[in-house]
């Protein structure tokens, strides 16, 4: 039945971290012992002292439905966490909460992008934005990176991918899949090239930043040549384990946040109210009151690194944020092991599943075809028996 529907959807690919993980719960209801390292979930609950609000919220009787913008306290809130924490000066009128950091950036792409345009995506990148630049008949344009960099990208490489056809370029720092963390003077020399075209936006995605670890993330944003053509994306998903409370903001010229209420009026309306009032108390507290997840995702990234430079075959960086490795695993193509035959990133991974029961999610789901994404988002005793199976099938 695929011929009645639409051609926006037939171009849309599946996410594939939500197909391995679906794959992985399929598995595990035929009494198979999965162990899913492919979901960037934190493991943690959410914080009592945010539950605590949520409830106060609930007892308080918050039912109504929602500015589409969000509540002016919670933009107060994200304003005042903007300027904390990044420096940025942003007010209220400039600030959109949306459903989730993933509708914030969708809602930027739908305003921004028109058929044709090119959103340039250093690779590696998170799944959902070429699919959301497809979504808006825009071109996606990849930018290679290597392992040996760290997975950044250069001035020159910048340089050489804008065409008069450029309208966007989307940086995820620290970066989902890599854990890699742009520095300030990195990020300063990529603005020297977009400030020679004056027609390109920044999306600026910084929903990792506070689980670093060697280095703090510096936002976009802060430049103050290209401060009026970012938009910052942030969230509390990752940083609060609260990726089911589904609260994601944008700061942004005024212009462009307007337009985002007005694309978001027509979808989903304001963001549910009682996930609203529990984020204020989570943008407005301290960092150091979710200290203790970001020092157990460093113990984790730690033993996971270690382990899996004792793989023969896997070429390991060292990441420096999020709770992601991304091992290159390209040695093994061509290969045959226990009668399986790896000619890719997605054959490895579906070969770790099938064969050590663990899952993963293939490198070129982020444009990366020749490593694979392990989340360490899971427990120490989780990670150390994952690595220990991939390593016995690997043999």
């Amino acid at each position: 039945m695929s011929n009645l529907l639409s051609d926006r959807i037939n171009s849309l690919p599946t996410s594939q971290t939500l197909a391995m993980a679906a794959k992985a719960r399929e598995l595990r209801a035929e009494g198979k012992d999965i162990i899913g390292l492919s979901l960037g979930e934190p493991d943690f609950n959410t914080p009592d002292f945010i539950k605590d609000a949520a409830i106060e919220a609930v007892n308080q009787n918050y039912n109504s439905y929602t500015p589409v913008d969000g509540y002016l306290e919670l933009k107060e809130a994200i304003c005042t966490k903007f300027k904390r924490d990044n420096n940025l000066d942003y007010k209220p009128n400039q600030i959109v909460v949306s459903t989730g950091a993933k509708q914030s950036i969708a809602n930027v792409a739908q305003v921004l992008l028109n058929p044709g345009d090119e959103v340039i995506l250093p690779t590696p990148y998170w799944v959902s934005y070429s699919a959301i630049a497809t979504l808006c008949e825009a071109k996606f344009v990849e930018v290679q990176s290597t392992i040996e960099n760290d997975f950044k990208i250069t001035p020159d490489q910048l340089a050489a991918a804008i065409t008069p056809k450029t309208k966007m370029i989307f940086f995820n720092s620290p970066n989902n899949p890599s854990g890699t963390i742009y520095s300030e003077e990195e990020y300063r020399a990529l603005a020297e090239v977009l400030e020679k075209h004056p027609q390109i936006y920044v999306l600026s995605d910084e929903i990792y930043e506070h689980i670093n670890y060697d280095a703090k993330p510096f936002s976009f944003g802060c430049i103050e040549s290209m401060y009026d053509r970012t938009i910052t994306v942030n969230g509390l998903a990752k940083a609060f384990a609260m990726t089911g409370w589904r609260i994601g903001y944008i700061g942004a010229p005024e212009w462009i946040a307007k337009a985002c209420t007005k694309m978001q009026g027509q979808v989903t309306s304001g963001t549910n109210c009682i996930a609203q009032r529990a984020a204020i108390t989570a943008v407005l507290a301290p960092v150091e009151n979710i200290q203790y997840m970001v020092d157990e995702f460093r113990t984790r990234r730690d033993i996971i690194v270690g382990l899996l430079k004792d793989i023969d075959g896997f070429k390991v960086n060292i990441p420096t944020g999020a709770f992601y490795v991304f091992p290159d695993i390209s040695s093994y193509f061509g290969k045959t092991i226990q009668g399986v035959t790896i000619s890719n990133a997605s054959d490895f991974a579906l070969f770790l599943l099938e064969k050590a029961n663990v899952a993963t999610v293939t490198g070129e789901a982020f444009g990366f075809p020749n490593c694979i994404r392990i989340s360490y988002a899971a427990s120490e005793e989780q990670i150390r028996e994952a690595i220990s199976r991939i390593k016995t099938a690997l043999g």
